[in-house]
């Protein structure tokens, strides 16, 4: 059996607004294993953004509990979920988050500036190494203004990877990106999981959850399916089939 990466048992987040109280989570369970390609889904309101931000360690839930590689985060000081955040997960956004004023490599850089563990030189490597894994490597010392939208969220992808997270989380990582592009970094997903990468994609498109092997569907808090995907589509053979003007 493969380790658990993942586990929520019975989670609840709620959330006080004036005199009510919000139940955005209302009590939810599911296991990702390694190696894993889960897409989570739902429609605004449906509970996902808290779940992502629960999963990211960005927010604790109300009750219930959640383990990230075999670590339970309830009891968790704020420095030690800094440390999860920045040594186990890989964060990807839609808006790519990229710095502005800096190049594809600093960019990369970035998750590993604060671990006092790794050199200057090593951290230095395996950033051009990310990069040249996203097909950046003529592209090290552009800056995000110089890159396409593509590019921009392939520089995203390499800064998810440079601290070798057991876990990548994305969120929207497609929602600003045309189809021809958006199934350019859907393939890059797919290798990356083929080489055992455990990735969870939040996202509202079907034909973006096609490409994952595992769909959980959330609403009003609740999980209404969750199953794997018996027809998981190839994203390079989507793209090829693309008409050449789209």
């Amino acid at each position: 059996m493969k380790k658990e990466i993942i586990k929520i048992q019975d989670l609840k987040r709620n959330f006080k607004m004036g005199d009510e109280i919000v139940h955005a989570l209302k009590g939810i369970s599911f296991t990702i294993h390694e190696g894993e390609f889960v897409t989570i889904m739902g429609s605004s309101g449906s509970g996902k953004s808290t779940m992502l931000n629960i999963l990211g360690c960005l927010d604790q839930p109300s009750s219930g509990t959640y383990e990230i590689d075999e670590i339970d985060v309830k009891e968790l000081s704020r420095n030690d979920l800094a440390r999860i955040r920045n040594k186990k997960i890989g964060f990807i956004f839609q808006s790519y988050n990229l710095l502005p004023r800096t190049t594809s490599i600093e960019n990369a850089e970035l998750p590993l500036i604060y671990n006092n563990t790794v050199s200057t030189e090593e951290r230095h490597k395996r950033a051009v190494e990310a990069l040249k894994l996203v097909g950046l490597g003529e592209r090290l010392d552009h800056t995000p203004a110089q890159l396409s939208g593509g590019q921009q969220q392939r520089v995203a992808i390499a800064r998810s990877l440079v601290n070798d997270p057991v876990v990548i989380l994305a969120d929207e990582a497609t929602g600003n990106l045309d189809t021809r592009t958006s199934y350019e970094i859907m393939s890059l997903f797919q290798k990356l999981n083929r080489n055992g990468k455990t990735i969870v994609f939040v996202t509202h498109e079907p034909d973006i959850a096609a490409f994952s092997s595992r769909t959980i569907v959330l609403k009003d808090g609740n999980i209404i399916k969750d199953e794997s995907n018996q027809n998981v589509q190839d994203a390079a053979k989507a793209l090829a089939e693309l008409p050449k003007g789209d």
